[in-house]
């Protein structure tokens, strides 16, 4: 049954020009929102290190906007495991620091692994895949350089945004998706709160694409284009192919048991001998795929939102979604998976705002904010959930353990609870979330016509300063 919405399109503000941003922007389209994205950067950028997609993640990106996916794949997605004999995706869990065999220093034992099934996982750059998501929303939506500084609420229920430098914009509601440096979630919370901030795990990551033939040479033809994850004693490193296979997306993870020294600059300069320095003692195949990162690297402090997690995720007719909302360590990588599906509950729930004011049972304001009362209902328990799981997996992918061969089957008990989390994240139930997330919002406006599904409020006004 077709639907007319009888009176001015929602009007949403989007804060934040990311790849979880856009997806909304390109779901909510579809849906008669009339949409802006406000971006503080003079241009879409993104670090050209690699991604990956959950299948799960990309059927939830095709019920948003089918072009959301297009673009994931012109960008040069490909499946993260390449082996002839069987199609399926895994991930791989490979002993990296020890020697087992002395007759073959290089050889290394596989751990575990699991199946993800056909297409389980597709891997792309981060530029690639956000410049080819440019394109496909109207670039009238977009305005850069607006570094948002408050959020206020108008006397007749509209949202007004301030930027640096004076330029003032209004909506009907505004979306943070603005990334773990939320300026959304601050304003949201405070300036004293510390959930209004990340905080530093303790881990810090070394990044580095590898032309494919370099990574043959140190790890051999199958491990270097097939994802594998080589753990040891207080650090691992993860590799996975890109751009059509023709690199490796490697990124290195070490334990840091002293505290950051500046939350403002989590990245910093780095050599490629701090890394040479960590993985000394790990096994040749390691230590030779390392000496084809830069010589001159960058160190990336990992920050999450573990320590204080957000108790809500609306306020009024304020949310947060992605990263602004839980921003995860990468060790799942699915922290971007997890904003997909925050997208799309809230593409589902502006249908259901339509329709409301379609049928005039609630003015904007009220079904904006039943609407992001039910969203944080379905999303911030389990997105919340990955943020604790992947500090987790994390601690045991660098047991000391690893490194005490009379400990190694102590170790290796480790993979059945890893196996579980992995599974909650793979199999999620999107089609039972959208149709929960109807429900829910129905129950809060009974009155509207629903052809297909039949049958927590942190309400009242915004103003974030």
């Amino acid at each position: 049954m077709s639907r007319t919405v009888k009176e001015a399109p929602v009007e949403i503000a989007i804060v934040g020009g990311g790849i979880i941003g856009l997806c909304l922007a390109a779901g909510l389209i579809k849906q008669n929102v009339k949409v802006k994205v406000y971006e503080q950067a003079k241009g879409f950028r993104e670090i050209g290190a690699g991604m990956a997609f959950t299948a799960n993640a990309i059927r939830c990106m095709g019920l948003m906007n089918p072009d959301i996916v297009s673009a994931l794949r012109s960008g040069g997605s490909v499946a993260t495991s390449l082996d002839k004999n069987d199609p399926n995706d895994y991930l791989r869990w490979i002993d990296g620091y020890n020697k087992r065999r002395k007759e073959d220093p290089s050889y290394q034992q596989m751990l575990f692994k699991i199946d993800a099934g056909y297409k389980g996982f597709e891997g792309t750059r981060r530029d690639q895949f956000l410049e080819a998501l440019v394109k496909v929303i109207p670039q009238e939506i977009v305005e850069l350089k607006k570094r948002l500084d408050t959020i206020e609420e108008k006397p007749d229920g509209r949202v007004q945004l301030k930027f640096a430098g004076g330029a003032v914009a209004e909506a009907d509601a505004v979306i943070g998706c603005d990334g773990i440096k939320s300026r959304v979630r601050e304003l949201m919370f405070g300036s004293d709160n510390p959930t209004s901030y990340p905080h530093y795990t303790h881990k810090v990551a070394y990044r580095a694409l590898v032309p494919m033939d370099k990574a043959i040479q140190a790890l051999g033809e199958y491990k270097a284009r097939n994802q594998h994850n080589h753990v040891g004693p207080n650090a691992h490193l993860i590799h996975y192919p890109v751009a059509n296979q023709t690199m490796i997306n490697a990124t290195a993870f070490v334990s840091d048991p002293n505290e950051w020294p500046d939350d403002k600059v989590t990245v910093v300069p780095a050599l490629r001998k701090d890394l040479e320095d960590a993985f000394a003692d790990w096994n040749p195949c390691l230590t030779a795929l390392i000496q084809h990162f830069p010589e001159k690297l960058e160190k990336w402090a990992v920050f999450d939102t573990w320590d204080y997690p957000a108790p809500f995720y609306n306020k009024g007719n304020v949310c947060l979604a992605g990263d602004a909302a839980h921003a995860s360590s990468p060790h799942h990588g699915a922290g971007a998976c997890c904003g997909i599906e925050d997208a799309l509950c809230l593409r589902t729930l502006m249908d259901q705002v339509n329709t409301t004011l379609g049928e005039k049972t609630a003015t904007k304001k009220e079904a904006l904010g039943s609407a992001f009362a039910v969203y944080d209902a379905m999303r911030r328990t389990r997105s919340q959930w990955l943020v604790n799981s992947s500090r987790r997996v994390c601690d045991l992918y660098h047991q000391p353990e690893w490194g005490r061969e009379q400990q190694w089957t102590k170790a290796e008990t480790c993979f059945e609870e890893i196996k579980d989390r992995s599974l909650k994240i793979w199999h999620f139930d999107y089609d039972a979330m959208v149709k929960e997330t109807v429900e829910e919002y129905v129950q809060k406006h009974p009155h509207i016509y629903q052809p297909e599904y039949m049958g927590a409020n942190n309400g009242g006004g915004v103003a974030c300063h």
